[in-house]
């Protein structure tokens, strides 16, 4: 740890201590509420209308459960209101912009790539090597945080906009440092769907960073069309002085909305990504527990190991139905096994970019290979983590998951079972093809 990273988690340290002295009080000096934070983002920008009215419920719910159940420390407090009027400030941006820019609506949106299924399964890898394509055209972090006014070819890779993403990011590295050995982030890297989706409140992204259970619950249960709208709504925005050939999306939480997506994107090409789901969710309950570490002291790992194997029990369970519904649709789909992926990144694409009918130009191949020299695995250390962590039984979930590893000949990784190496679970006769 720098010195100044030391300094910065100590000032961190004495704002925390005087927020517990606020709470103890009764005191709370940073407001979590539904009108405070709509007034603010209104105030800041001028201008009042939201683009529409689906995110009104989500930013509900989100802003109670962050005040009463999230445990969030006075710096958490700080981070969650700034990020919320954020988001609704955008939003009003981008309502303004779509009136003042009619043609930004008629931008369509034309066989999108999008990369699904479980987090921790190499998609992040998939997505940045996928977005090295120069016909591709996939939504870097920089123009995701900072929408408006819609980007422009001629600058895109000079904005003023990289620099002020680059200066947040590093904030979120100083506050969970762990978290770049988990899941790489850059100002001109590709970010996820569930970034975009943020700005409807329909988005996995902030039962990830904090402790909502009852948004989360409310989350699973709603109809996801109306972040889908948005999403493409978003996508046209981005699109339209900054234009490419197709998109390449990814986000884990696809998989709770997939049918919603291709709803909105009928003619969608979907990758899957496939992993052992014992080493996935180790894996992502760590992640959980790196983010909310950042905005609060008060994490119970079991509860996160208890909340992940359940809310992916259900995606990959709902995947699994879509598919077999959609099965005259198989060239719609695409499946990438991790270890195949580790193994050949090049070779999978290549497979991947056949089966989609998509050139895959000397230029791509060879922007992929730079990037893969550029951001080796575990360039910021590498990352550690175990199943008893989080109060997780390998047996108890490899039964849990066990019509999942069937249906797609997932291998049993070594380091989840204790023993040889990676070995696919014998799939009974009834095994039904996806």
């Amino acid at each position: 740890m720098t010195i100044a990273s030391f300094a910065l988690r100590a000032a961190i340290h004495v704002v925390n201590a005087a927020g517990c002295a606020f709470g103890c009080a009764g005191v709370r000096p940073v407001v979590l509420e539904e009108r405070s934070v709509l007034e603010e983002a209104q105030h800041e920008t001028g201008l009042a209308d939201f683009g529409g009215e689906e995110f009104r419920p989500g930013l509900r719910l989100l802003m109670r459960d962050l005040e009463g159940e999230a445990g969030l420390t006075l710096a958490g407090r700080f981070a969650a209101r700034h990020d919320t009027v954020s988001l609704l400030t955008q939003r009003l941006r981008l309502a303004e912009d779509r009136r003042r820019h009619p043609a930004i609506a008629e931008q369509e949106i034309r066989r999108p790539l999008f990369i699904v299924g479980l987090p921790r399964t190499g998609s992040t890898l998939l997505h940045h090597l996928l977005g090295q394509d120069p016909a591709s055209r996939a939504a870097q972090a920089w123009e995701v945080m900072a929408p408006s006014p819609p980007p422009k070819r001629a600058t895109y890779a000079t904005d003023p906009r990289i620099a002020r993403a680059a200066r947040d990011l590093a904030w979120l590295d100083r506050l969970a440092p762990a978290f770049k050995a988990i899941h790489p982030l850059g100002p001109r890297l590709p970010l996820e769907c569930m970034a975009i989706t943020s700005y409807a409140f329909l988005s996995q992204r902030f039962p990830t960073m904090y402790r909502v259970r009852g948004y989360q619950a409310w989350l699973e249960r709603q109809p996801l069309r109306p972040a889908y709208e948005f999403h493409r709504r978003f996508l046209q925005h981005l699109q339209w002085r900054a234009p490419g050939a197709w998109w390449v999306l990814k986000a884990p939480s696809h998989a709770h909305g997939l049918d919603a997506l291709l709803a909105t994107y009928p003619d969608a090409r979907v990758v899957q990504t496939h992993r052992d789901p014992v080493s996935v969710l180790a894996s992502t309950a760590s992640l959980t527990a790196a983010l909310r570490g950042a905005f609060s002291d008060d994490i119970d790992l079991a509860e996160i190991g208890r909340d992940a194997t359940r809310h992916w029990a259900i995606g990959l369970e709902r995947m699994m139905r879509l598919r077999r519904a959609r099965g005259f649709a198989r060239a719609q789909f695409f499946d990438v096994h991790y270890h195949e992926l580790v193994r050949d990144p090049l070779g999978v694409i290549a497979r991947l970019y056949v089966h989609f009918d998509i050139p895959l130009s000397a230029a791509a191949r060879e922007r992929m290979r730079r990037h893969l020299g550029d951001y080796p695995k575990d360039r910021h250390g590498p990352h550690a983590y175990s199943l008893a962590t989080f109060g997780l039984d390998p047996q108890a979930l490899r039964a849990r998951f066990r019509s999942y590893y069937e249906h797609y000949s997932v291998p049993v990784e070594a380091d989840s079972r204790g023993d040889g190496g990676p070995q696919p679970l014998r799939p009974r006769p009834e095994r039904v093809p996806v």
